[in-house]
């Protein structure tokens, strides 16, 4: 098992949508191992397959459920995501959302209350999580990355302005950063 690099804003694979797995293979159980632990590293909740590099639509997770002790964690493999409620209002102080391939960068983003996802874990079996909370903006964060979609791209009006340039003042793609190690959180030029 390894961490791999992490992509970032501005690298065309966070912008495309990923592809169904046909058939769990060795490669993959190994990139899920892989992503396990470079999400431990980066000291994420989910990461998706196109945030280290790989095309194929699975999602991991470790995430705090709230009142419970244990952390609500696992892989899916090709997710299928359902929205549920009505996003409240917007509250600048509790929507807060960051993203691992938008690293140092933190915009309130209204989600939906509860979310599940299903899919299968790499036996072939059935998975269905369902939360609520951080959990619920977890599957559908990271649902997102498999479709393309980063958070900011969410973003609206004054926000989505703001999070333009905080991006353009990182400097990441102008110096043509497209990976960071979160090992030794070094960016790189890949």
């Amino acid at each position: 098992m390894a961490v791999r690099p992490i992509t970032v804003i501005g690298h065309k694979a966070l912008h495309s949508p990923t592809k169904r797995v046909k058939e769990v293979t060795d490669e993959i159980r190994t990139l899920v191992d892989d992503m396990f632990d470079t999400m431990e590293a980066a000291e994420g909740v989910g990461l998706a397959a196109n945030q280290v590099g790989s095309r194929l639509r699975i999602f991991v997770w470790d995430c705090p459920v709230e009142g419970q002790q244990e952390h609500s964690r696992g892989v899916v493999v090709n997710p299928v995501l359902e929205r549920l409620g009505t996003p409240a209002p917007l509250d600048e102080d509790e929507d807060g959302e960051g993203c691992l391939s938008v690293p140092g960068e933190w915009f309130p983003l209204a989600r939906h209350p509860r979310a599940r996802v299903t899919g299968t874990d790499l036996d072939g079996n059935e998975v269905v999580v369902q939360g609520e909370g951080l959990l619920a903006r977890c599957l559908q964060h990271e649902t997102d990355h498999l479709d393309g979609y980063l958070y900011v791209d969410r973003l609206t009006g004054p926000l989505k302005t703001e999070a333009r340039e905080a991006v353009k003042d990182r400097g990441w793609a102008a110096d043509g950063i497209l990976k960071w190690d979160p090992s030794t959180t070094e960016a790189s030029k890949v």
